[in-house]
């Protein structure tokens, strides 16, 4: 749609929607991010395996795919304002009941509402800054926004571990139920009414836009590539934090530093990757950093005690490279549907992310278990398993050149 809306914002309003949108953003993020420094907390208090953890982590991805898959088919049929309003209250409601929770069933009942809400608001998020910014501004627009995955790992997962040290694994989630309040009111009186994408007849039935996404190869090459390097990671990071206490010897309360060294790297290298996939290629760029995160999924999931700064200089090696992976992925993805039908593109693959980020978790508990010391075990394995999804992800983003 033309973008009316746009033109009729002040500069000093776009930027107080872009705040907005990124708080919006990094509260949710934080949400599901948090869940992985507090495993050892989980497995401690609930007496639980580490597949049961794993389960913890694997339901809110699956929650979020399957409404991300069904919301394809109907969230353009509402003012995004009002969506992400209802959206972002039971994301609030359910990362409430998050900290209520007194027992394993209840909590993941509640991960797996949080997830259902928590998936399609960010997506939720990315479509307004689309409808509301001008296509000049909208790569620095789209820039802000993101930078909220930087900002969890450096002040959310942080400032959560803090709390949790000082309140209990339930600070962390009552900190972003409380914040939620006053946002929501923010965004309520922020975002602009947008309905100018709402039409009144739809132009396929949601067979025929199933039959078009999944229909075409190089679509389902896009898909594979995004799945597989979700396999290539999440099969992993869930479980870093347990493996760290547990076999590597680190205390819980030095876990914050990990995710804030990871995080303060990954804001300036996520960045760079981007610069250079812009002037070397995208497919090039996403080989080179695939490459790269090989010898660094290895030596993490080897990793034995060692002093604490040279652990730190392991981890924030594998954040780095690993998250890296994903901005060209996104770019090269992005590339391979048509524009006029890449919001429901985007959509589809948002919920394929989703679903193989929650079977890596699930399967990557799966091959661990804890030895008489209580060290996990297994973890080895599951970094051989990472490194031949990396090859196939390789192999893919070759194909979608």
């Amino acid at each position: 749609m033309p973008d009316i809306t746009a033109r009729t914002l002040s500069r000093r309003h776009e930027w107080f929607l872009l705040l907005t949108l990124l708080a919006i953003n990094f509260t949710h993020i934080m949400d599901f991010m948090m869940m992985m420094p507090l495993g050892p907390q989980f497995m401690r208090l609930f007496h639980i395996t580490p597949q049961q953890f794993g389960m913890l982590v694997s339901t809110y991805t699956f929650s979020a795919a399957a409404a991300g898959f069904v919301s394809a088919f109907w969230v353009d049929r509402f003012d995004r304002k009002h969506t992400l309003l209802f959206l972002y209250a039971g994301f609030a409601l359910a990362t409430l009941s998050c900290a209520l929770a007194d027992s394993y069933w209840m909590l993941l009942l509640a991960r797996a509402v949080a997830g259902g809400f928590g998936g399609i608001v960010g997506a939720t998020v990315l479509a307004i800054v689309g409808d509301v910014i001008p296509a000049k501004r909208r790569g620095t627009a789209m820039g802000t926004v993101m930078s909220a995955f930087s900002l969890s790992a450096v002040a959310g997962v942080p400032g959560g571990l803090l709390l949790a040290e000082h309140f209990g694994w339930q600070g962390p989630f009552l900190f972003i139920a409380a914040v939620a309040v006053p946002l929501w009111l923010a965004a309520n009186v922020v975002i602009p009414p947008l309905r100018g994408h709402v039409q009144p007849h739809r132009s396929r039935t949601a067979w025929q836009q199933l039959r078009f996404m999944y229909g075409q190869a190089l679509h389902l090459r896009a898909f594979a590539l995004m799945a597989s390097l979700m396999f290539a990671g999440f099969s992993v990071i869930p479980f870093l934090s347990p493996y760290m206490v547990a076999t590597v010897g680190i205390g819980e309360a030095d876990l914050k530093y990990i995710y804030l060294c990871g995080g303060l790297a990954t804001l300036f290298s996520a960045r760079l990757i981007g610069w250079l996939a812009d002037h070397i290629g995208k497919v090039r760029m996403f080989v080179i950093v695939a490459v790269l995160s090989l010898p660094a999924i290895l030596l993490l999931t080897h990793w034995q005690a060692a002093p604490l700064a040279l652990t730190l200089s392991v981890t924030t090696y594998f954040m780095v490279f690993v998250s890296g992976r994903l901005v060209p992925a996104m770019a090269i993805v992005t590339g391979a549907v048509a524009p006029q039908h890449r919001g429901s593109f985007m959509s589809f693959n948002s919920a394929t992310q989703q679903l193989a980020a929650g079977l890596a978790a699930f399967g990557g508990g799966l091959m661990l278990h804890k030895d008489a010391t209580g060290a996990l075990q297994g973890y080895d394995l599951v970094g051989y398993a990472a490194c031949g999804f990396t090859l196939l992800c390789i192999w893919l983003a070759l194909r979608l050149r």
